[in-house]
């Protein structure tokens, strides 16, 4: 079974950086063998992708949406996937959800087998 649990949500104002970071806990399954990415749902709208990193991290995909201002991110040897949020918008409010695959370089919801609880992320304009 693989736990993932997100953290560093928060209110911020329009232009402000947050830093969100999923821990993962993976009974009998190793961390650096799941790609993981970001995901995020604002109230109303279906969940969208954010990011993804490959396994070893050498890999990463973004979202349109947020390429140039978000980077993505792991440390294998501590079981965790970060997402530094930089320039934020009030268009980034949503819940942020960590997620892991088998599968490498996967956007689709669908194709995530494994999800944390989610994170609140809110900016004011």
């Amino acid at each position: 079974q693989v736990q993932l649990v997100e953290s560093g949500g928060g209110l911020v104002q329009a232009g402000a950086s947050l830093r969100l970071s999923c821990s993962c806990a993976a009974s009998g399954r190793t961390f650096s063998n799941y790609a993981m990415g970001w995901f995020r749902q604002a109230s109303g709208k279906e969940r969208e992708f954010v990011a993804t990193i490959s396994r070893g991290g050498i890999s990463t995909y973004y979202a349109d949406s947020v390429k140039g201002r978000f980077t993505i991110s792991r440390d294998n040897a501590k079981n965790t996937v970060d997402l530094q949020m930089n320039s934020l918008k009030p268009e980034d409010t949503a819940v942020y959800y960590c997620a892991g695959t088998r599968l490498i370089g996967r956007t689709k919801v669908n194709e995530y087998d494994y999800w944390g609880q989610g994170t609140q992320v809110t900016v004011s304009s």
